[in-house]
């Protein structure tokens, strides 16, 4: 059908679609491009004028410089933990209630999701103190606690939000054999509902790590000793007073940047058809 479609555009509408695919292209990966770039810049390449858009040799060294003048790899390693711990819990927590939302004849329903919904507009500087308190008096501020569970409960919504609308549109006749089969309502949720959700469940756990990976206020908040800060905090470290050296900041961004990158890329197809579907069935 998309092929059939394809071929009964004109000629202009071809190339008016390849161009704003193009245009949608380029927006999308010119800041990375240019972050790049300009990692790879001197100062002065950067100050002359008119813009230097290529820098004149492919300098590294700001990229060693990352390393070396701040502990980045901490960094990197604080926030990888705090990421994926986060997404393990959320999803945890999220795929029950989730099955429970779609599945189970609960009362107020309806009451729920919408709260589920309110939540997830809270801003998280709204939050920022009654969280900080609760972390202070639960003796868990400089630990990866501090940002776990904040970020694994402030995730929680998309997570359901996604797989309600995966688990809904499940048949509910394939739970029902599995469980006429001796299964329990467990059993058909982790061999049948889940295995059927897993664009779904890719979806849901991107998006939660993404959201942990680039979380700024509360990271900068919970832990402020250096050997905790995150790769969101950490790269503020480098400017100075009165000084930004932006070719080191911009190769430290890059380098902050990059699982995400590796995540997208690995998970592409699983991604994007989870994002089709799930808009598609809700």
């Amino acid at each position: 059908m998309e092929e059939q479609t394809h071929e009964n555009l004109s000629p202009a509408q071809r190339v008016g679609r390849a161009a704003a695919l193009g245009a949608l292209v380029v927006g999308g990966f010119f800041p990375f491009v240019w972050m790049v770039l300009t990692s790879l810049k001197t100062e002065g390449e950067l100050q002359k004028f008119p813009v230097q858009y290529l820098p004149s040799k492919l300098d590294f060294s700001n990229y060693a410089r990352v390393f070396s003048e701040q502990p980045f790899a901490q960094f990197f390693f604080n926030s990888l933990a705090v990421s994926l711990l986060s997404t393990l819990l959320c999803i945890v927590a999220a795929v029950p209630a989730a099955y429970a939302l779609a599945r189970l004849n609960l009362r107020g329903r309806g009451l729920l999701l919408t709260a589920v919904v309110a939540f997830s507009m809270f801003p998280v500087v709204s939050l920022l103190i009654p969280l900080f308190r609760l972390m202070r008096g639960a003796e868990l501020l400089n630990t990866y606690p501090a940002l776990i569970l904040p970020y694994a409960a402030l995730s929680l919504p998309i997570g359901i939000l996604t797989l309600v609308a995966f688990f809904s549109a499940i048949p509910r006749d394939l739970e029902a054999a599995a469980m006429v089969d001796g299964t329990t309502r467990v059993g058909a949720l982790t061999r049948v509902v889940l295995p059927l959700s897993m664009p779904g469940v890719v979806t849901a756990a991107l998006l939660v790590f993404v959201n942990s990976w680039n979380e700024f206020l509360l990271a900068l908040s919970f832990n402020t000793k250096l050997s905790m800060r995150t790769v969101s905090v950490g790269v503020t470290l480098y400017q100075g007073e009165f000084a930004f050296p932006w070719p080191l900041i911009a190769a430290a961004v890059v380098v902050a940047t990059v699982p995400l990158v590796l995540l997208i890329a690995i998970f592409q197809k699983r991604f994007v058809s989870g994002l089709t579907a799930g808009g598609v069935k809700a």
